[in-house]
């Protein structure tokens, strides 16, 4: 068997009637959230694989696809669909789904998988096979993602589906391929063989990935299949020398396909003699996260008396029974984004400017649970529950600090620091109404912790003048201690709240969350910390066939 590869390069880039009250606030906040266009952060490429499909008649399989949509201010939207597998139960999908990935947003994705049969390609007469909904975050924060497959009424069976995401940035190239063979051997009876080929990338984990599958070339012993893009980062994670291999099968309408040969290659080998230059990949933030990078966000809330007694309605914290206050828009908007980069989805929450008890002393970093010992609330509900019960119990006082809070946050960072690898990187967000009052205490912590894996998110509630607090946000200028120290790297972000009033409060997390991927990045690279490796980066691959 002879295979000729020809290459040509080109460059491209959320207890009876008060709990349900307060899920009703929560889910407010967070159904507000829509879909905005901004600057695409990157791209990310996703692979499809799924197991154990059922045909709804059970005396023949299936001919599977998956169909990718959005969802876009309520409605999902198709965005585009694999190529359908025929007669089979486990496909694994050549088709790639490149999507374009916002940190800063919630982005709901829906795999529905339909039986399409031959004489037809239409949805409305396939048959639904099930389906699985999840956001693009939870995928790149775990790199792989399997759920089970619902069925209508959203009951599971036993199949489920596979998801994998790689980033694909704008430093990546891409190479168009072409492949033919010569001399294959026949492995039909009454006509010559059937030939398709799969192109698969060996793995540091010794496990294989599917990069390419070819059509189908019927009645060929000699086929020359379509030339095909496809990135150097999909092909071989970059590096040249990667261990490729390409094995041609005959198809076999029944699915059960016979193996003709393979061979492995290198792309280098593929390009011919690269005459010393490398292929470089600059590590970007979906590096970290898709390397383990866990994202540890902690709030905390002012309860200084000048927010007015939360048991008037003109109070900043007054609860509505299904209208969020402004402290818990900010929470749920910012908290949605980030809860998707933390495994365990426990959040430390702190309260300061309060008295509290039972000694009624004043308070700059409170658990805002009243355990000092574990801080850590059950999702962003879980804070905004904390958040509801602790106001009764609470005497609103003063003043206004937050160096406190800082240090706490900025002492947790330090000992992460000990660790030198990319583990863990902490968001503060801060909620306040006013102006602080330790502003030297808080320009020296901000200093210290710009040295550390730690972004600093300031929102300002209610009507406050907040011009003074734009100094530590160094999109002016360079924040500096009251020594004189600069900060290390600008990791402040401070917004007025009023003045997203009149929009989506994702329009609020955009522009906060914004700035923090390049933070991620700044910092690690800074520190000359490459990203994790995932002791499971791939599912390895079984090979089937179109």
């Amino acid at each position: 068997m002879s295979v000729e590869p020809s290459s040509s390069e080109f460059t491209k880039r959320r207890v009876g009637r008060r709990m349900k009250k307060m899920s009703n606030i929560y889910e407010s906040a967070a159904n507000t959230l829509g879909i905005f266009n901004s600057p695409c952060l990157t791209k990310v490429e996703l692979r499809v694989a799924c197991k154990g499909i059922s045909d709804r008649d059970a005396l023949s399989k299936p001919d599977p696809c998956v169909i990718l949509k959005m969802q876009s201010h309520g409605q999902w939207f198709e965005v585009d669909r694999t190529e359908v597998i025929r007669t089979c139960i486990n496909p694994v999908y050549s088709k790639l789904f490149t999507v374009d990935f916002y940190f800063e947003e919630v982005q709901r994705l829906r795999f529905e998988v339909h039986d399409i049969s031959s004489t037809h390609n239409g949805l409305k007469e396939a048959d639904f096979l099930g389906s699985m909904e999840c956001t693009l975050g939870q995928i790149v924060s775990q790199r792989k993602l399997s759920k089970s497959l619902l069925k209508h009424g959203n009951t599971a069976g036993k199949s489920s589906i596979t998801v994998i995401a790689e980033e694909l940035s704008g430093n990546d190239d891409y190479v168009e391929l072409a492949f033919n063979a010569r001399k294959l051997d026949d492995k039909d009876f009454f006509s010559k063989s059937d030939p398709f080929l799969e192109i698969f990338r060996m793995n540091d984990d010794a496990t294989q990935q599917l990069v390419h599958r070819t059509e189908v070339v019927m009645n060929n012993l000699s086929p020359a299949w379509k030339s095909f893009k496809v990135s150097v980062n999909s092909l071989c994670s970059g590096d040249p020398d990667r261990r490729l291999k390409c094995i041609v099968w005959d198809w076999d309408s029944n699915g059960k396909h016979d193996f003709i040969g393979e061979f492995t290659s290198t792309f280098k080998e593929m390009r011919g003699a690269m005459e010393g230059k490398q292929i470089h990949k600059m590590h970007s933030f979906l590096d970290y996260i898709m390397g383990g990078c866990q994202i540890q966000f902690t709030v905390a809330i002012d309860f200084t008396a000048s927010n007015g007694d939360p048991r008037n309605s003109c109070s900043l914290h007054y609860i509505h029974p299904y209208q969020p206050n402004e402290y818990l828009k900010a929470l749920v908007a910012v908290g949605e984004i980030c809860q998707d980069y933390d495994s365990d989805k426990m959040f430390p929450a702190f309260g300061f400017g309060a008295r509290i008890p039972p000694e009624y002393t004043v308070s700059h970093d409170f658990a805002i649970n009243f355990n000092e010992d574990n801080p850590e609330c059950a999702g962003i509900q879980g804070v905004v529950e904390a958040y509801q019960s602790c106001l009764p119990k609470l005497q609103l006082y003063g003043p206004t600090n937050i160096a406190p809070i800082i240090q706490k946050v900025a002492k947790s960072a330090s000992e992460e620091t000990n660790t030198k690898e990319a583990s863990q990187y902490f968001i503060l967000l801060i909620l306040t109404d006013g102006v602080i009052t330790d502003m030297a205490d808080t320009r020296e912590a901000i200093v210290h912790a710009s040295h550390l894996p730690m972004s600093v998110i300031i929102v300002g509630v209610g009507n406050a003048d907040f011009s003074d607090m734009q100094m530590l946000d160094g999109d002016d200028g360079i924040l500096r201690s009251p020594k004189g120290e600069p900060v290390l790297r600008d990791i402040v972000q401070f917004v007025p709240f009023r003045n997203f009033k009149h929009a989506s409060p994702a329009a609020l997390a955009k522009s906060v969350l914004a700035e923090v991927p390049n933070q991620v990045v700044d910092y690690y690279n800074g520190k000359g910390i490459k990203p994790k490796c995932s002791s499971e980066m791939y599912e390895s691959s079984r090979t089937l066939a179109p």
